[in-house]
Order: structure tokens, then sequence, then C-alpha cells
């Protein structure tokens, strides 16, 4: 370990120097999200935005996107429960292959999904790709007990799979946005 990385309390050692935290690139994804959607917004020349739920798109939509949403929605809460709770007990694992099945499902369901632009994949789509190479690769390494490599994988899956992709599912003008907003 370097002299850099021993100088730092215990609680920091696990970030990489050079290498920005999960916590920095949820901030740097909520300031781009912002800054799209507002350049989205003034580009449609809007009138004043509201919050209004209205689940009709949703429940018109394909048995795929119910399936990614749902799948979507279960990784959130079984994500969010493993992150705040403590590691390594049983109930861990029984919840971390649970999390592991429902962004598999998550990211699976993605590839049957088109957006705006046709019938091509977005960059959406490469997270997902990366997301079912990831997963066993941060399985493998909890069985090898290299804990900080399955920490590291899995706290990147959450956030760039969930926080991240899942942010931009919110832009103005996709259908999570017409379920929440009104213009």
């Amino acid at each position: 370990m370097t002299r850099f990385v021993q100088a730092l309390p215990a609680r920091m050692r696990h970030v990489i120097p050079g290498r920005p935290s999960p916590r920095a690139v949820l901030l740097i994804a909520v300031a781009a999200y912002l800054a799209v959607s507002w350049m989205i917004l003034k580009s449609a020349d809007t009138p004043p935005i509201r919050f209004r739920f209205d689940p009709a798109r949703f429940v018109e939509a394909s048995i795929v996107l119910k399936l990614h949403v749902g799948g979507a929605l279960a990784a959130f809460g079984i994500g969010t429960a493993l992150m705040a709770g403590v590691k390594g007990r049983a109930l861990h694992k029984r919840l971390g292959y649970a999390w592991v099945a429902a962004m598999a499902v998550t990211a699976i369901s993605s590839f049957f999904l088109t957006g705006l632009n046709g019938n091509q994949f977005s960059w959406i789509h490469g997270l997902s790709a990366w997301t079912l190479i990831g997963l066993p690769m941060a399985i493998a390494a909890a069985r090898r007990k290299d804990i900080a490599k399955h920490r590291k994988d899995m706290t990147n899956m959450f956030t760039g799979g969930m926080l991240v992709a899942g942010l931009f599912s919110f832009l103005p003008g996709r259908m999570m946005w017409s379920i929440f907003f009104v213009a």
C-alpha cells in the first residue's frame, strides 16, 4: 500500500486515488441530468412543469417494458437495503442474489426496448452489456473472498446502472417523464 493511501483515514482507504468515488459520479450525473433536462425544456419552449402522476402510458406499455421497470424497481429497493445493511451475513447473501437476478432481468429486458432513435441501441445498452459481464465477475470476487473488488464492482453497478441510468430515464420526452410530469 502506498504512503498516500496509508495516510488516509480507514474509512477512505477503499477509494483509489485518481478515480472518482460513487458519490462523485452520482453528483456529476445529477448535474448532467439537470443541464440536459434544462436544455431540452428550453429548446422546446415548454410552459412551466408541474408534477402529475398519470400511469396510463405505463399501463398501455408492452410487457417487456413492465418487466424492465419492475426489475429496476426491485433492484433499486434491494440494492438500497444492501448498501445500508450489514455485510457478510446470510441475509446479505440472499438479498445479494435477489439483487443480481433483478439487475439481470433489467439489463436483459433493456435489449428488447428501443428509444426515440428507432430500432437502434443507445449508450444505455452499453451499461446493460457491462452489467451482464460485471455481475458474474463480482459474484466470483466474493466467492474468492476478494471483498474489496466485490464491494467496488457492486457499488459501481448500483451507482451506474441504477442511479445514473435511472436518472436519465426521467429526461423530458421519455416515458417516465410523461408519467410523473406535465408541461
